[in-house]
């Protein structure tokens, strides 16, 4: 089971503000998916949000919403009823399609891995909509390219019907023949329907932007899918900062004469964090006569190495001092192996950094 979010689940308190606070926050422990996936991509035509999105999809398992498939969705009530007011007048009133949202986001599959959104919100109505209903990502990718380099893309832009996987003549063409031969020139694709499209596109990220301030990345479009999908993915990997009290635990690493000491000093000084060296720790200790040091004296005699077990304990006992408690610390030196790392973890003194 993965760790829970305090903050998380307040959020969704002072948004949700339960009659029953007790019986929600229950609810919100059992559904246990704080750390799932619910990212939004958007873009403009061509920039290659729905390749994007669907990679992302398959590489975290979560589910992939776009207008298209959730107006296609013919078992729900909220699905069926705007698939055919769509089929009558081909537009779906905004309140609508985020009812048809909200119907999707609350199943199973999307609850339990999360969710991916390809294009939505269109608009900023649809944002703050969208908002409203305590409906919040976690991430915000905006891919952006010249629209000279878009309007270009879009002319060789091919689509396989069968899967729905995105093609291009030129700069992402199948290898397979099979696939190669199912492939379909998508409507709207000519340069004047792509300028307007760009147009309309331009007039609403403006306005869309302002409610995601700080969770917003933007992304070139103008270089290869794959590169663009790895920063992507690196991004919605990341975690956002927490307002919750944080007090660092460092642990720098590295061999002999790499300047450990040197960074931990640099750090502490401008981070005001305590600096922890192991080896002058163990120094101090058998310079203050204490019980400890009285221990570590005649191993510093015979010039051999101090056991673990008195090591930690006197690491411990450091750490467990208000100055590292409230300021925080650099530790160095130690550990050097995978048991002495366990030692530290099996203490409760776990780096955070």
């Amino acid at each position: 089971m993965s760790a829970l979010c305090p903050q998380a689940m307040l959020e969704q308190l002072l948004i949700h503000q339960p009659k029953e606070p007790i019986s929600f926050m229950i609810e919100h422990l059992q559904r246990n998916n704080d750390h799932v996936p619910k990212i939004v991509i958007l873009g403009p035509p061509a920039s290659g949000k729905t390749t994007i999105a669907m990679w992302l999809s398959k590489h975290l398992n979560s589910s992939l919403l776009t207008r298209d498939n959730l107006i296609a969705r013919q078992f729900p009530h909220v699905a069926f009823e705007a698939s055919k007011h769509y089929q009558r007048i081909k537009m779906i009133s905004n309140t609508l399609f985020i009812q048809l949202l909200q119907e999707r986001l609350g199943e199973e599959d999307c609850i339990r891995r999360g969710w991916i959104l390809d294009g939505i919100p269109e608009t900023r109505e649809q944002a703050l909509m969208i908002q409203s209903l305590g409906l919040i990502p976690k991430h915000i990718i905006m891919l952006k390219a010249p629209d000279t380099v878009l309007i270009e893309r879009n002319l060789g832009k091919r689509i396989d019907p069968q899967t729905g996987e995105i093609y291009h003549t030129t700069f992402d063409w199948p290898s397979d023949p099979d696939v190669q031969n199912r492939l379909v020139e998508p409507a709207g694709i000519s340069e004047l329907e792509t300028a307007q499209k760009l147009l309309d596109y331009h007039r609403n990220i403006i306005r869309i932007l302002p409610s995601y301030p700080k969770i917003l990345k933007t992304i070139s479009a103008d270089q290869p899918c794959v590169d663009v999908f790895y920063q992507a993915l690196t991004y919605v990997q990341s975690n956002h900062r927490t307002n919750a009290p944080f007090t660092p635990r460092v642990l720098l690493c590295g061999p002999q004469g790499s300047g450990k000491s040197l960074q931990a000093a640099l750090l502490a000084q401008k981070y005001g964090l305590v600096n922890v060296c192991c080896g002058q720790l163990l120094k101090e200790t058998v310079a203050d006569k204490s019980s400890f040091g009285e221990l570590i004296e005649p191993f510093f005699e015979k010039k051999v190495t101090v056991p673990d077990s008195i090591i930690i304990k006197v690491l411990v006992q450091r750490l467990e001092k208000q100055d590292c408690v409230q300021k925080g610390w650099v530790l160095h030196g130690f550990p050097r192996d995978l048991d002495q790392a366990q030692m530290l973890k099996k203490v409760g003194f776990s780096p955070n950094r």
